[in-house]
């Protein structure tokens, strides 16, 4: 018997933070402490520890209308393959089974291929792209745009109330919220990289045209989380120099829920929905 075997899951709590943060950091993700802290603060986070060390995470974070999203899914290198994700990913779904909740996730391939047979099904699919030196030029930047017009747009697309989310993103320092001919999105810090996301248009060409804007007048690299069925705004994304680092599959475990009324072109990140 592997000596993690008997070691209690547990929840976390705000103080867990930066060990979360070590993790993730460890398996060369995005997240930031705030980031954390929101999953900390707003749902429950399943932890172990082998000693005094946080060696897995999962997260359970619930949304409006029955909905909940699994991630940060993570174990550190010398506990792998132990387990030690599966008894955690359990906890987090009996969470969701005793609530009611219908769980979502976004996973890699191989994360695909696990949660198959538990009985998640495919939704839509999503790639993450990069765009490593935004072209510098002498434009102004895209209009800033109101929390309430993107909480209102973000509930039309998702089905989903994500007020607490979207307002954790907002008041983060180096945060905002920009739109242009109808196109609106987010754009935040994240640990290696600015996010851009979630992003709602009237069509491909309008939202590519703000993404455009956006990079011009950012000086860092830049994530975005492309919804895959829009062809032509991910199409467009890759002429203008992007690159796909890897594709995620949105899955659905229980009863389908009330779906939005338009599909965004990029999501809020795997780890958010």
């Amino acid at each position: 018997m592997a000596v993690t075997d008997g070691l209690p899951v547990i929840k976390l709590g705000v103080e867990d933070a930066i060990a979360g943060l070590v993790l993730s950091t460890e398996a060369k993700w995005n997240q930031t402490e705030e980031d954390w802290r929101v999953f900390l603060h707003e749902g429950v986070v399943f932890g172990i520890r082998n000693g005094p060390l946080l060696v897995a995470t999962a997260a359970l974070l619930p949304y409006s209308g029955n909905n909940a999203w699994i991630s940060m899914v993570l174990v550190t290198s010398s506990h792998r393959r132990r387990g030690l994700a599966t008894r955690l990913v359990d906890a987090c779904l009996e969470t969701a089974r005793k609530n009611g909740l219908t769980s979502w996730l976004d996973a890699t391939p191989e994360g695909a291929a696990v949660y198959g047979p538990l009985g998640f099904t495919p939704t839509l699919q999503l790639r993450r792209l990069k765009l490593v030196m935004p072209p510098r030029l002498p434009t102004p930047p895209p209009p800033a745009a109101s929390l309430d017009t993107l909480r209102t747009r973000d509930l039309r697309a998702t089905g989903f109330d994500r007020s607490a989310l979207l307002t954790a993103f907002a008041q983060r320092s180096g945060s905002r919220i920009v739109a242009s001919h109808g196109a609106i999105a987010l754009i935040r810090d994240g640990r290696t990289a600015r996010h851009i996301g979630p992003l709602f248009a009237d069509n491909a060409a309008d939202a590519l045209a703000l993404v455009h804007a956006i990079a011009r007048s950012e000086n860092a690299p830049l994530l975005i989380d492309a919804v895959a069925p829009q062809a032509a705004f991910l199409e467009g994304l890759i002429a203008s120099g992007w690159t796909i680092e890897r594709p995620f599959q949105r899955m659905r475990l229980g009863p389908a829920t009330s779906a939005g009324d338009e599909m965004p072109f990029a999501v809020a990140g795997p780890e958010f929905g």
